[in-house]
């Protein structure tokens, strides 16, 4: 035989290459991708569905904590007084605590400390009872300069007579204020993440279904390693997934252009007023690139091992739904936590994989700390390997009928793909 008939193996990283090529050129050169790119309005229901958690987590993320910076005896008084009336007069009471910066620190200072937006306090009350200054935003001292005057009259008197006058200092933000402004740019982060992941990771279990029916994918489970396979169509997709986004955002900035203005007096909602997340703008849209990219593998790596479980198209349908269901499930888990940071709730979503982008963009915008995204990613990207593991398997031993106990394998990175003489695996 001539050596030219004899070509060079491609080891799995190589093949993962090719697989992607070739289902990227296919898809992006498609009719049905040119009519998928018009139809992405649907998933506005499914904003409108989240809308009533996203309100109240707006609602419930306002602090109404009031800090007590007085004396301990002072302070333990205030504390007292707000027990009593609490009851009567529920939430036109605020919750009072003590700062303990202020207990610590001899020269503490109320404004200095608000303005440094430390802490997660509405307002600081110092002073004593009897003579109270509260310092705080112009917005949060018109709502509890009422409140904190009855609660100190209280506590200088069992049967008050008068209110004492209370000083006011007016702070431009504080840590209260900034973290419920960021509230609103977690919120959309996540929403927009959610609604781009669900309708654009539906291409991957489509075009796997379609492969399966006219047995190609049989056909290069036994040329190539099926994780290269798997990787190299999750890859392609992602890739063809922000093509649709470009196309979809110049179509939106273009429109934003012509009527952005009588946009914004309509919905009463203007983009370049959002507040600016905790780490930036520009490393937070490159989180949410990244953040997307990994939510979009995690979903799609589920879909390729529902699609290696199921046989039929009705199946794959079948099977598919809790997966859906799942997914707005870890969104609302997601979306429910961002005003409980450091919460085994908060936790729980950044664990769990598929939640865990949503949850990590959301704190993006809330928190500085970068490290934690480091960790998350390597965590997600483990995930994505797993996942891609389990679903090769379980096609190799549901469809290709292989993969007995006792074979060592080696790692998907490691192997090579079978050349034109040698026995697939």
């Amino acid at each position: 035989m001539s050596t030219d008939m004899i070509r060079p193996r491609l080891n799995a990283l190589e093949a993962a290459w090719v697989i992607a090529r070739r289902d990227f050129v296919a898809v992006l050169f498609s009719r049905a991708f040119l009519f998928f790119l018009l139809g992405p309005l649907f998933p506005v229901f499914v904003g409108g569905l989240a809308g009533s958690i996203g309100g109240q987590v707006q609602r419930e993320a306002v602090s109404i904590d009031v800090g007590l910076a007085m004396s301990a005896g002072d302070n333990a008084a205030m504390i007292a007084a707000h027990d009593r009336l609490a009851p009567q007069l529920g939430g036109a009471v605020p919750a009072l605590r003590a700062v303990p910066e202020a207990a610590s620190d001899p020269t503490f200072n109320a404004r200095a400390f608000m303005e440094a937006r430390r802490g997660n306090y509405a307002a600081i009350v110092t002073g004593t009872p009897a003579a109270p200054a509260l310092i705080g935003t112009e917005g949060q001292i018109a709502r509890w300069q009422g409140p904190i005057g009855l609660i100190a009259a209280d506590a200088t008197s069992a049967a008050p007579t008068a209110f004492p006058v209370i000083t006011t200092e007016i702070v431009t933000t504080s840590a209260a204020s900034e973290r419920s402004s960021r509230i609103q740019t977690a919120q959309i982060a996540q929403m927009l993440l959610f609604l781009l992941t669900m309708l654009l990771a539906g291409m991957v279990l489509s075009n796997l279904v379609e492969e399966k029916a006219n047995k190609i994918i049989e056909i290069l489970a036994a040329a190539i390693p099926m994780d290269a396979v798997f990787m190299g169509k999750l890859f392609a997709m992602l890739g063809v997934s922000f093509v649709g986004i470009a196309v979809w955002g110049s179509a939106a900035w273009g429109l934003w252009a012509v009527g952005g203005e009588a946009i914004t007096q309509v919905s009463g909602f203007d983009l370049t007023r959002l507040p600016a997340p905790a780490v930036g703008w520009p490393l937070f849209i490159a989180l949410g690139v990244i953040y997307f990219s990994m939510a979009y593998l995690l979903l799609g790596a589920l879909f390729l091992t529902i699609g290696a479980m199921a046989n039929t198209v009705r199946e794959v349908q079948t099977l598919s739904m809790p997966v859906t269901m799942l997914q707005l499930m870890v969104f609302f888990l997601a979306a429910f936590t961002i005003n409980q940071p450091g919460s085994g709730m908060e936790m729980a979503a950044i664990a769990f994989p598929l939640s865990s982008p949503f949850a990590m963009l959301a704190r993006a915008a809330m928190e500085p700390q970068l490290w934690t995204h480091a960790l998350a990613l390597a965590w997600q990207a483990l995930a994505v390997i797993g996942i891609v593991k389990g679903g090769s398997l379980l096609f190799r031993k549901r469809v290709m009928k292989s993969g007995g106990a006792g074979r060592v394998k080696q790692p998907w990175f490691g192997r090579r793909a079978p050349g034109p003489l040698e026995p697939a695996e």
